[in-house]
């Protein structure tokens, strides 16, 4: 059974660090587009960060600087570096991957981990 899994969440301080990883298990990520979602309590879920088949990636304006979304394919795993992180990045992080149409370096998403919780907290 194809999955992705994912790992690293946690409770920070304001201005700390976090790194979330998505493994894939029985899906060889490099042949997918990985994007990071997020969903704070009482909003809708946004789009954070995408990287594309080819290593385009995609970082949106509210944690551009602070937030980087990188390959390991070694590991077969997608990561999401968020520094600087503020109280109004928290909520539940989630991965998904899909192989998007020829004209988008993202979408189409097949697959989804089952979220990992951020608190950003003094």
């Amino acid at each position: 059974q194809s999955q992705l899994v994912e790992s690293g969440g946690g409770l920070v301080q304001p201005g700390g660090s976090l790194r979330l990883s998505c493994a894939g298990s029985g899906l060889s990520l490099d042949s997918y587009a990985v994007g990071w979602f997020r969903q704070a309590p009482g909003k809708e879920r946004e789009g954070v960060s995408c990287i594309g088949i080819s290593g385009q990636d995609f970082v949106a304006d509210s944690v551009k600087g602070r937030f980087t979304v990188g390959r390991d394919s070694a590991e077969n795993t997608v990561y999401l570096q968020m520094d600087n992180l503020q109280p109004e990045d928290g909520g539940v992080y989630t991965c998904a991957a899909g192989i998007p149409p020829p004209t988008a370096m993202c979408g189409h998403w097949e697959y989804w981990g089952q979220g990992a919780q951020v608190t950003v907290s003094s």
